[in-house]
């Protein structure tokens, strides 16, 4: 019973981060189309892209939105994954839940990924874009290149959402033929 009080006061006692938070408006249609990483955390679903890493939004009839992620492997071929992202804020539009599973497990709440925005340009040229739990981080740009105050914008809102910003990895992005 005492280590059981001491672990809960302990516990209490831990510093909480703060909620990280969105930009407070999306427009969606101005979000849509192609999109560059240029830095992400490393994970394990992006692990065999050695570059060249894009995501494409389009507009679904049913409101939703289709994702098509795409890289260029270390044996120089290129992947694809199609998925579908739903609104989950719709004051915001930041927060999104991205699904790359089959449809027919889209019952399944652990198929759904978080995906909110964090840091928004004003004319939409670039976006960061995380977790509420910290674990995922991607700086985008429309541009395969993202100038170094535009990047140091982008890292600086995931800065100050309590990621930890030196995890960051940039991506190679080159012309594909």
């Amino acid at each position: 019973m005492l280590i059981l009080a001491i672990a809960m006061v302990l516990t209490a006692a831990a510093p909480q981060s703060p909620s990280v938070a969105t930009v407070p408006q999306v427009d969606l249609d101005r979000y849509l189309g192609q999109w560059y990483e240029i830095a992400r955390f490393p994970n394990y679903f992006q692990k065999k892209c050695a570059g060249e890493v894009r995501a494409t939004y389009a507009k679904r009839p049913d409101r939703r939105i289709d994702v098509i992620n795409e890289c260029r492997t270390k044996d120089g071929s290129v992947t694809k994954a199609a998925g579908v992202a739903r609104v989950v804020d719709e004051k915001t539009r930041a927060k999104l839940k991205v699904r790359f599973a089959p449809a027919a497990l889209s019952f399944l709440p652990f198929v759904w990924g978080d995906y909110w925005v964090i840091g928004l340009a004003d004319d939409y040229s670039w976006a960061t874009v995380g977790s509420p739990d910290r674990g995922y981080l991607w700086i985008l740009s429309r541009k395969p290149a993202l100038n170094d105050a535009d990047y140091a914008a982008a890292v600086e809102r995931a800065r100050a959402n309590g990621f930890d910003t030196s995890r960051l990895v940039r991506t190679r992005q080159s012309p594909r033929p």
